[in-house]
């Protein structure tokens, strides 16, 4: 075993007291990260983190056969729009190094699909990256909000479809952390999200004429200052309104307002918090809303589209029932609507006054609705969904009014075959008795005598529902005989509003409780064993790996935490911290601090245990997560843990979970790396490669 570098860390005792409680830490002045001892650390970490790497004899070979599986020959479509007669996509397709913009005519034949906008070409380094794109109502022109080196700081960009030119100056700062647009009936302007102080964020709503006058503030009364709303702009097909919808904080809290797109037009607030109205179209004459009040797992309502309407106006299309309605999307004669059962979904069609027209046929735990690719409609008449599974790779398919489904050519193609291997859905009982539902990913007739290695992840936080996906990196550990374990825990949608406030504010303990009951079912099943277990998670799903292995140390043998919220104490202090005090809490309130002070993973580290070996990721541009999370955690743990077992933190300049095709090779390689050592795969990777070569 190579003996890795010592870092030397000061401990500079800082009190700060919260309600009559004083807490004590000594890794503060690491949120500093412009001063030199930050930066000089820092070095000192990532001199230790590649020591530890370039003294594994097998990390070029694991590299090779990362870079083989995702820089090979891969197509996937991912957001699917229309505008005028012209179908438009966000395309991904290896080796390059970033998602594009392309223009369709058919959408049953890509041999005549055009790229519009492509970040490649615009900036080769790969450190360009479009954040969402918004095609013209007739599709001579699309906005794209583009953003670099992972900061999600984005800049509007109008392009001409046929010419490829930009019009008029970008504008900056129109996303950061979410920004949205919406175009005027006729194409000659837009409304738009802009940050009025980027640094503290501050979203605003404003309009936009295309070579004419200059941008003016559009301000709805009562949230267009405030300093926790995001707005997500919207426009009905006939021109006539635009919606905006008010998210105030992450923790899934709506308003709607709604205007006339005439110039005089004024807004009026259609929705407010307590209607619980957690999404909203616009049809042609109509406000369709999906509704969580007095409904935990969804209703649809209709209200007249018709000024100073109210959701107090409306009446009820779809009913609640067992399943979650998840997303739903309108076209001229059809509500379609993705339900949810535990994380699998299908799909139904009703009339537009709530008359069950047909259930198109969905393949088992499969999706049609993600966090990424919601349903999408398509001109008047015509809906899309992009369908998936864990191992089927996704196709988008449509449907028109009055037609059946029919599979476009939008499907992915990829070298990476997961068919061969079998999903079932097992449950774990959680300390509560809750039962909580795992998709197990593995070879037929894998072992369950506690042998084989697996790996268990979950995310946990938001309502943000772990749908099936296919994921071309799982081949990584499934061909190592492994299995992989994806946790479906409360504080996601799975089972609807009840199952995300179940595992939020002063409740967020029962995320760590169903992950720990989660990892417990695998080595209580023989499906693996404690020192053939490895846990990641990232973002949202960071801070769970970090409360987990203080809780409860000895969970698994290698904990992976990618960019984590690890002091839940001090994360409001910054930008995005101030948007998830109400998914969190706030230190402000005594009962929600005294949650956050019981599992905040920075202060729950104690001296003298044998944790797991770590690996933390962060990156120096994320302007959701700060990467003095990962800092200070490390920094703790490095000096608490007595197990001998690396504590690593993986610094690169990239944002929250995003990055060029090359740097995702490489910290890909990096991540399994570090499993694949701690787990002892690396001699069978080698024993695999000389089998092939030989």
């Amino acid at each position: 075993m190579t003996t890795l570098p010592l870092v030397e860390t000061p401990r500079i005792p800082v009190v700060t007291s919260y309600h009559g409680v004083d807490v004590t830490e000594e890794y503060r002045w690491l949120e500093d990260g412009t001063s030199d001892d930050t930066i000089a650390w820092t070095k000192a970490q990532h001199h230790l983190t590649r020591t530890y790497y370039d003294a594994v004899p097998w990390r070029d070979t694991l590299r090779a056969r990362v870079e083989q599986l995702l820089k090979a020959e891969r197509t996937t479509y991912r957001s699917l729009m229309s505008g005028g007669s012209t179908y438009f996509a966000l395309k991904e397709q290896t080796p390059r190094q970033q998602p594009f913009v392309v223009a369709l005519t058919d959408l049953g034949d890509t041999a005549a699909e055009r790229i519009v906008v492509d970040p490649n070409a615009i900036d080769p380094s790969g450190e360009t990256a479009i954040d969402w794109f918004v095609p013209s109502p007739d599709g001579g022109r699309v906005a794209v909000s583009l953003s670099e080196h992972g900061t999600e700081d984005g800049s509007l960009h109008v392009f001409d479809v046929e010419t490829g030119e930009v019009l008029d100056e970008p504008i900056p700062h129109v996303n950061l952390l979410g920004g949205s647009m919406a175009w005027r009936h006729d194409g000659s302007g837009f409304w738009y999200t802009r940050c009025a102080d980027p640094a503290g964020f501050r979203q605003q709503v404003w309009l936009r004429e295309i070579g004419g006058a200059q941008h003016r503030l559009d301000v709805a009364e009562g949230f267009a200052d405030e300093v926790i709303a995001e707005n997500v702009l919207s426009a009905s097909l006939d021109g006539r309104w635009l919606m905006d919808r008010v998210q105030k904080g992450d923790g899934g809290d709506w308003q709607v307002f709604i205007r006339s797109q005439d110039p005089d037009g004024a807004w009026w607030q259609l929705a407010d918090i307590p209607d619980k109205c957690a999404y909203a179209v616009l049809g042609s004459d109509a406000v369709y809303v999906l509704s969580r009040r007095d409904a935990p797992h969804g209703k649809v309502l209709r209200l007249p589209l018709t000024e100073g309407a109210t959701v107090a106006d409306s009446r009820e299309i779809v009913p609640p029932s067992h399943l979650v309605i998840e997303d739903f999307a309108v076209t001229h004669g059809t509500l379609w609507v993705a339900d949810m059962d535990g994380g699998p979904q299908q799909l139904r069609a009703f009339d537009l006054d709530g008359g069950l027209l047909s259930t198109p046929e969905i393949p088992p735990v499969s999706s049609v609705s993600s966090y990424f690719a919601r349903l999408s409609r398509l001109g008047p008449d015509r809906i899309a969904w992009r369908c998936e599974s864990f191992t089927e790779p996704p196709t988008w398919w449509v449907a028109a009014d009055g037609e059946a489904p029919r599979p476009t050519a939008l499907a992915t193609t990829s070298p990476v075959d997961l068919s061969g291997y079998e999903v079932t859905r097992e449950f774990a009982v959680s300390r509560d008795g809750t039962h909580v539902p795992l998709n197990i990913i593995a070879a037929p007739g894998s072992p369950r005598d506690g042998t084989a290695p697996a790996l268990l992840t979950a995310y946990g936080g938001y309502g943000i529902s772990l749908v099936p996906t296919f994921d071309p990196e799982r081949l990584l550990w499934l061909e190592q005989g492994g299995v992989l374990a994806i946790a479906n825990i409360r504080g996601g949608g799975e089972y609807g509003q009840e199952w995300h406030h179940a595992g939020r504010l002063a409740t967020k303990q029962n995320c760590f409780d169903d992950f720990i009951a989660c990892a417990d079912h695998l080595n209580d099943t023989g499906i693996t064993s404690r020192g053939r277990l490895a846990i990641i998670g990232g973002s949202n799903g960071g801070l769970l790996m970090g409360a987990v292995l203080t809780q409860r140390p000895d969970i698994a043998r290698a904990v992976v935490a990618a960019v984590p919220v690890m002091d839940s104490l001090r994360s409001e202090t910054t930008t995005n911290g101030k948007f998830n005090t109400t998914e969190f809490g706030t230190v402000e309130d005594p009962e929600t601090f005294t949650a956050l002070l019981a599992y905040s993973p920075y202060h729950n580290v104690v001296d003298g245990t044998r944790y797991p070996a770590v690996l933390m990721t962060a990156g120096e541009n994320d302007t959701r997560v700060d990467a003095w999370h990962a800092k200070k955690m490390t920094a703790r743990l490095q000096a608490a843990t007595s197990s001998g077992q690396p504590v690593l933190v993986r610094l690169e300049a990239t944002g929250h979970l995003t990055g060029s095709l090359d740097q995702s090779i490489e910290e890909t390689t990096d991540i399994y790396t570090f499993l694949f050592d701690q787990l002892g795969l690396g001699s069978q990777l080698v024993a695999a490669k000389r089998q092939a070569t030989s």
